[in-house]
This record gives structure tokens, sequence and C-alpha cells, in this order.
């Protein structure tokens, strides 16, 4: 079976018709198995997984969102709040499986209007040669049965919450326990038990003497009246329990009043007041450095432009009387350099030509000296390294002055901030109040999970009345009415139930075998820790995970990591799916949860291209993250990428083809 092709029109936030191809196929004869789609918290992954659920499974469908809702009422809420209530709400599913060795394809069609008036949608289906099958449509949920039992469809399409509770729970929710049942086909035999056991009841009357009548009459009496406390028990012990829950929100809403209205900073304001105090100190102290760096050298800082001309003069001072030395030097050894000349063999008029040259030679080097203006300054060598000690030295404090007003502004912000938390903090009575509905929202969640409790306790002892009764029930009938004609029918019912009995057992054991074994090879593959498990078993009557080492020796659940829980919870799933035997595709929303890097990194290599033929997955970008989605690209495992934008302004979601988050 593979999904094609998925249009939602006016579902939930998607407002118009949006169509999404959900085909693994790349071309003629390559695919990839996994679609890509994501999406923020809130922008709409779940609904795309609830209309898959709606397509396939209308009023049976168990959509996340629709809770103890009627089946009127989650059409009313799925249909887009921003559309003319007269307009249809209309979702579409185009899936393609094998039939009579054809590859044959359906168009699922369901579409509804605000308040419809049979509270139900209308159903279609649409075939290959585009014609609606009547007889198709009028046994839809029969068919569907054939193709993907709703018993076992969480095995195929789940999320990460269903992933995360089976992680954090020793025993397997009741909505796996049901999958698992129907995987193994435990449900047919159970049923067959209950109608044995109703087949026996009526033989009973049936043949039974007057007296016998009685008897049998007041204890199925005494047993009707037992299995009716039950029940009334049971729902008063599902009363509580949702009492428990709205009790335990409106605790959680008094601890975020008495948070969000100051209790939380009034009870600590001292501490607060105490912090303030410290900064305030802690400021005054840097103010006082900063008094002495005005005290020294800063505040020549605000004549930059006059020490910079004073020790440019300076500079050009101590150039000149160097160059007014030099050249009296000079001078002087050009009138040796000529003595000398005369001496020698040169005539008197070479000599008056080298003459010429050094007196001109001199007056170039030096016309620049003449130019400049007379000296003022008058200052020596020492004054002037001092000048550049000084300029040095403002230099720093001026560096040193920044860092202590930001540093002071850094500790007026914090004093502010902590002022504002003062000021925020209730006052003490106000504070009283929050704390004392505090305390009352947590002594109602005492006092019911006590009468829960209670209620539990109660249920536990009915179970055991009622089974006696039960006992005593067939009792009787062996001991007084076994010589009636319908013996033989009681006898082989009860040879049947033992049949059963055993008939569940060696099926749980043969199937569950395979299925540890399937479970362990897929936690193996997954996980990075190859000597952490040896052998999984699995409890056959509440379906719970043991894990053994290599010594034969229980490795507790709670020595998990909580990524290996979670890796451990898809394995589970990854088994059951494999034991089925069905080649369904697998929908997940939300799949990364708690994993770190090396088991996330497990999971997108190993789990995705490998779950199923076609893998839909429905994450946000923190969990398939710009290296998963990179790590899928090379890997060649996408075939197509979806970007669900949502709009907080109008609330509404689009559907963006050939784009992810990266």
């Amino acid at each position: 079976m593979i999904f094609l092709e998925l249009v939602l029109q006016n579902f939930g936030p998607y407002t118009g018709k949006q169509v999404i191809n959900l085909n693994p196929k790349t071309d003629e004869e390559n695919s990839r198995p996994i679609i890509l789609l994501g999406g923020m918290n809130g922008g709409g992954k779940t609904t795309l997984m609830d209309a898959i659920r709606l397509a396939l499974y209308g009023a049976r469908a168990q959509c996340s969102t629709r809770g103890n809702l009627s089946y009127n009422d989650f059409l009313n809420q799925c249909v887009n709040n921003k559309i003319d209530p007269v307009l249809d709400t209309r979702i579409e599913l185009l899936f393609e499986h094998i039939e009579n060795d054809k590859p044959i394809k359906y168009r699922v069609v369901r579409s509804w209007t605000k308040n419809p008036k049979d509270g139900k949608d209308t159903l279609g289906i649409l075939g290959d040669s585009d014609t609606w099958p009547d007889a198709l449509v009028n046994i839809w949920d029969e068919y569907i049965e054939n193709l993907l039992p709703l018993g076992i469809s969480n095995l195929f399409l789940f999320d990460g919450e269903q992933v995360k509770e089976l992680a954090e729970q020793e025993i397997p929710p009741p909505i796996v326990v049901e999958a698992i049942r129907g995987l193994f086909g435990l449900e047919l035999a159970d049923r067959l038990a209950v109608d044995l056991d109703i087949l026996v009841n009526r033989k009973r009357k049936e043949f039974a003497d007057t007296k016998d009548l009685a008897n049998l009459e007041e204890i199925e009496k005494r047993l009707t009246q037992q299995q009716e406390d039950y029940q009334e028990t049971e729902q008063n012990l599902e009363n509580i329990k949702n009492q428990l829950e709205e009790l335990e929100v409106k605790q959680q809403e008094a601890f975020d009043k008495f948070i969000s209205e100051g209790g939380k900073i009034a009870a600590e304001r001292n501490q607060l007041e105490l912090q303030q105090k410290g900064k305030t100190a802690e400021v005054e102290e840097v103010r006082q450095l900063m008094c002495e760096l005005a005290a020294d050298v800063l505040p020549l800082a605000l004549i930059p432009n006059l020490l910079s001309q004073v020790q440019t003069q300076g500079e050009q001072e101590f150039r000149h009387r160097q160059i007014q030395i030099s050249k009296d030097l000079l001078i002087e050894r050009d009138q040796r350099l000529l003595s000398w000349l005369s001496k020698v063999e040169i005539s008197l008029t070479q000599v008056e030509k080298i003459q010429s040259f050094l007196v001109e030679d001199v007056d170039n080097l030096y016309a620049k000296s003449l130019q400049m203006e007379a000296p003022w300054l008058l200052a020596d060598d020492e004054t002037l390294s001092q000048l550049d000690n000084l300029i040095y030295h403002l230099q720093n404090s001026q560096l040193s002055a920044k860092e202590k007003l930001a540093l002071i502004k850094n500790k007026e912000e914090e004093i502010l901030t902590l002022e504002r938390q003062v000021q925020t903090a209730a006052a003490p009575e106000d504070y009283t109040k929050l704390r004392q509905a505090l305390e009352a929202a947590q002594n109602e969640v005492v006092e019911a999970k006590a009468n829960y409790e209670t209620i539990r306790r109660r249920l536990a002892e009915l179970e055991t009345i009622i089974a006696k009764s039960k006992k005593e029930l067939s009792e009787y009938t062996v001991e007084n009415i076994k010589h009636k004609n319908n013996e033989h029918i009681i006898t082989s019912a009860a040879k049947v139930q033992e049949t059963l009995k055993i008939f569940r057992e060696k099926l749980t054991l043969r199937k569950l075998n395979k299925l540890e074994e399937e479970v362990k090879n897929c936690f193996l593959y997954l996980l990075h820790k190859s000597d952490l498990v040896h052998r999984i078993a699995i409890d056959t009557n509440t379906f719970g995970l043991s894990l053994y080492d290599f010594n034969g020796k229980l490795v507790p659940k709670h020595r998990l990591s909580a990524g290996e829980k979670q890796l451990l919870a898809i394995a589970f799933l990854w088994g059951l799916a494999k034991v089925s035997g069905h080649r369904l595709p697998v929908a997940i929303d939300t799949p990364l949860g708690r994993l770190d890097s090396s088991h996330r990194s497990n999971l997108v290599e190993r789990y995705f291209p490998s779950a199923s033929h076609q893998v839909i997955l429905l994450s946000t970008d923190t969990e398939i993250g710009k290296k998963e989605v990179e790590t899928l690209r090379e890997n060649e495992a996408i075939a197509r990428e979806y970007l669900l934008k949502y709009d907080s302004s109008t609330r509404q979601t689009t559907v963006i083809e050939n784009q992810y988050f990266w």
C-alpha cells in the first residue's frame, strides 16, 4: 500500500484547496522512501496525521484532537474558522495497493459543512476509471479493515507522544496493547469464549428443573447486581480521574498565578534587596576609583588638541636644534677639506668649484630649516620626555575610565532590574491570598487522589467478588445440573474453553517469540551500544518488556537513558510492524523527542530509510535539523520535501512544495 496524494480543503488551519504529493517515486524507475514535512509546533503537522486517519476510518478514526467529542462535534471542530460556513470542508486521500496481483488506485473523499444535519460526512470512493463504486462505499469499513486494520493502525501511524508514553511506562499503554492483541488475533478467541459463556448460560435455563432454575436465577441475579456495581464503580473511577485531572490543571493555574503575580518574588524579597544593596556598593566602589582617576592626569583629556600641538612643537624645535648643530659641524669639516685641497696638486679653479658646491649643498640642506618660525617653547630633552610619558599615561587613564563607565552602566542596569522585581512582588496580604489559594488547590488534589485510590481498591474487591460468584455458578452447574440433557453441551463448552485458553497461550507464545527477536534486532540496530542487551523478553499478560545482558541478568529499565528508552519504544513499534506482515506506509509525527546526537544520528541513518517503503515524517526544525536533513539528502533517502508555513496573525497554514527549513 502506498499513499500517493493528500488533498486538504478548508480543513483545520488549511484554507482553500492544498495538494500534497506523497508519491515516493522520483521517476518511473526510482523511488526514495521518505516524504519530509517540516512545520513548527501548532503549524498543522498533527492535523495532517488526523486527516489521513479521518479519510481512512471516518467516525472510527482515533484522531488526536477528538477526545470525547461526538463525531458531529469533531467534524465541526475541523472546519476552518475563517471560511463561510456554507462552504465544503473536504479531505481526499489517494492510495495504491495490489488487488488480484494488479496495482489499483482508490481516492477516498470525505466532505461536510459546518453543523451537518445528520451529523455525518459524505463518503465517496473514486476508482481508476474516475467512477464512484457505490458498492465499495457501502462496505468501506470492512474493506479498509482488510488493508489497514484499525486495531494495528497505530503501529504505522504514530507520533512522538505515543513513543514518549511507551518509553516511560513499564507496560505498554492500552492503545498499544489493543494493537498487539489485534495483531496476534487474540480478539477472535476472546469473542468466541464470550459467545460460549452465553450459550452455556442459555442451556442452563432451558434444561434446569424448577428448583435448579430458582437457584441459578438467584446466583445470576446476584452476579448481575455485582457486575452493575462494578460498572458503576468503574464509571465513578473514571469520573474521579477526570476530576483529578481538572484539579491538577487548577493547581497548576494557581501555581502559575502565584508565580506571575509576584508570590515567588515576595518570598524572595529579602534576598533581592540584599542583592540590590550589594550591587549599589559595587557601583559606589567603582565611582571612587573614577574620582581617583579624575584627581590624576585625566582632566588633561579635555585639551587633547593643545597637548598634541605642544608635542609637535617640541619635536620640531628639537629637530631645529639638531640641524643647527650639524650645520656648524659640516661647515667646519668643509673648511678643513678646502685647506687640504689647497695643499695638494689641484688647480685653483677646481678648488673654487668644489667650494661652491659645498656652500650650495649646505644651503639646500638647511633651506627648510630657515622657513621654520622662531622657537618659542624652548623645552629641553627631559621636559619633552616627561610630556611623552604624560600623554601615554593619559591614554591609559582614558581606557580605564571607559571600562569603569561601562561597568557602572551594567551594574546600574542590574540594580534597575532588581528594583523592578522587588516592585512586582506581591504585597504581604496579596501574597497570603496567593499562598492560601495554592495550598487549597494542592489539598483538593491530595483529597481527589485519596478518593481515586479508595474507589480503585473497591473496584479490585468487586473483581474478586464477581470471580467468586462466577466460580459458584460454575460449580453449581457441575454439581446440580450435569444429569440434564445439556450436560454434553456444558462439558463440551468447558473443553472448548480450555482448548481456547491453550490456543491463546500457544498463539501468544509463538507470536511473542518472533516479536521478541524482531524487537531485539531492531533495538540493537538502532542502538550504538551493541553490548547492552543480549535478549529481550515480553510478558504474555501485560506485554511489558524485560531486557537481559550477556550474563542472563536483568537490565533494569531505569538504567537506560531517556534516549535509549525512546529507541527501545521505537524498536518495539518497528518490530510489531514487521511481525504484522502488512506492507504499509509509516507516518511519524514529531519523531526524535529527547534523543541525544548519537541516538538521533542512528535513527536518521538507520530507521527512517528502513522503516517502510514509504515513510512520512512530520518534524519541527529542532528534531530533523540542518545536519539530519543533509544526511538524509546525501543518502538519497528523501523523495519530497514540504514546509508547513504557519501565519500566526491569520492562524492559517500554507503548504510550500520543494522546501524545508534549510
